[in-house]
């Protein structure tokens, strides 16, 4: 069984700075590409980042230069370093993964989100 569990979602006012973290559990062999979503009331979800393996990262346009997606490998963590916090960042970010359950087994997986509310 694999879990990923998201944390350091909250309160920050505009301007300010938040570090997510998605931490992977359970039967790992190996992961694959890593990424962050979010989803705002009544909006569809839209990609934030992404990282594969070897460090190469994706970002959608709206948070190119404010955002920094990160993991370390060998602690099965990604992490996204959220800076300049607008209003408009407000969501519930969830992170997903391709997590290699044997070399040749591979799943993608959904971590249960966590909020992050941009307000003064």
């Amino acid at each position: 069984q694999v879990q990923l569990m998201e944390s350091g979602g909250g309160l920050v006012q505009p301007g300010g700075s938040l570090r997510l973290s998605c931490a992977a559990s359970g039967n790992i062999f190996n992961i694959d590409t890593m990424g962050w979503y979010r989803q705002a009331p009544g909006k569809q979800r839209e990609l934030v980042a992404t990282i594969t393996r070897s460090g190469n990262t994706n970002y959608a346009d709206s948070v190119k230069g404010r955002f920094i997606i990160s993991r370390d490998n060998a602690k099965n963590t990604m992490y996204l370093q959220m800076n300049s916090l607008k209003p408009e960042d407000t969501a519930v970010y969830v992170c997903d993964a391709y997590i290699y359950v044997t070399i040749v087994r591979i799943g993608h997986y959904w971590g249960q989100g966590t909020q992050v509310t941009v307000s003064s």
